[in-house]
């Protein structure tokens, strides 16, 4: 490809990430489109040349010939020229699994990708409401406080607090270990109650994000299109071969929906309200589902990374 017609890899790196920044002021949903395109197209073909196309060879021109303007491209022409090649559109039909997955880390994390997770998600502070509806039907709506820390693979730090009507508890997960926190003295929670907590750490975007760190693995389950909308189905097994499959947008490969399996129960849960905090794209709204029936509802209300957090809000000792 001609040098002078095409962009740099650095300077397409950059208008890359340009755009990104814009779609994080602005929450724009096409611009958010646009940027994951420029993503895709410099993760798949940076420093590459342009699908073997030969450049045109510069004519030669005689001493004594009068120099003369360039012609000026038609529009029509030009318009042709940034439409994307037959070969671009076949390799975004045709993404393997761990490429799909670092896309949406990059969407996740946007400038940066894996290593801006790292750096600003060490630790997070959310807090918002949670409604939950009990098996006899009765629904409970909570105030919550959710905390994490992260480690070494498998060694994450999760509490949540919830200030319900009749009372105010926390449940916490630390190396393994699940136990509550109420007036200040610890507690053995039932056995569905941390079941459920689990089931909120384990089957969530995160393990998704967090996929090599965990040491779990991804498969690609191939594609469907689901109320109009395409996604790749990618299917997570954990460390301990708990498994998640995970809805992907093929456009801005965002995380829609998941679902899992729990006591010979298909549950789902759909993402919706994405706004960017601190630079994390973040789904602000979600709801957990079992045969079409919402069991849960999560509303976030603020979240902050980076916080220093005491180590005392996740020990057992009382």
């Amino acid at each position: 490809m001609n040098a002078g017609k095409c962009p740099s890899a650095a300077s397409m790196l950059q208008s890359a990430f340009e755009i990104s920044s814009f779609t994080e002021r602005k929450l724009s949903l096409l611009n958010s489109r646009f940027s994951c395109f420029c993503v895709l197209f410099l993760l798949l073909f940076a420093g590459v040349s342009a699908f073997g196309q030969t450049p045109s060879p510069t004519p030669n021109r005689s001493e004594s010939a009068p120099n003369r303007p360039e012609p000026t491209p038609k529009k029509s022409e030009a318009k042709e020229e940034k439409k994307p090649s037959k070969n671009l559109k076949d390799a975004l039909k045709n993404l393997t699994v761990d490429q799909v997955v670092e896309l949406a880390i990059l969407v996740y994390a946007n400038p940066g990708g894996r290593e801006k997770m790292k750096q600003i998600r060490k630790t997070e502070v959310e807090r918002g409401k949670l409604t939950t509806t009990n098996a006899a039907g009765q629904t409970i709506n909570a105030n919550y406080l959710r905390w994490v820390q992260r480690g070494e693979p498998g060694k994450d730090k999760f509490r949540l607090d919830q200030e319900q009507p009749t009372a105010t508890f926390a449940l916490v997960q630390n190396d393994d270990k699940v136990f509550g926190i109420y007036n200040e003295s610890v507690f053995q929670p039932r056995e569905d109650a941390i079941a459920t907590f689990q089931d909120r750490l384990l089957h969530s975007i995160d393990s998704l994000l967090w996929y090599k760190e965990n040491g779990s693995k991804i498969e690609l389950a191939g594609r469907e299109k689901i109320l109009g909308v395409d996604f790749y189905l990618i299917d997570l097994t954990d460390s301990k071969d708990r498994k998640t499959r995970y809805y992907v947008s093929a456009k801005t490969f965002r995380v829609m929906m998941l679902d899992y399996e729990t006591g010979g129960v298909k549950h789902t849960r759909k993402f919706r309200d994405y706004k960017y905090a601190q630079g994390v794209l973040v789904p602000f709204h979600s709801e957990l589902m079992v045969d079409d029936k919402v069991i849960e509802e999560i509303r976030v209300g603020t979240v902050t990374f980076g916080q220093k957090l005491d180590e005392t809000l996740f020990s057992s000792a009382s």
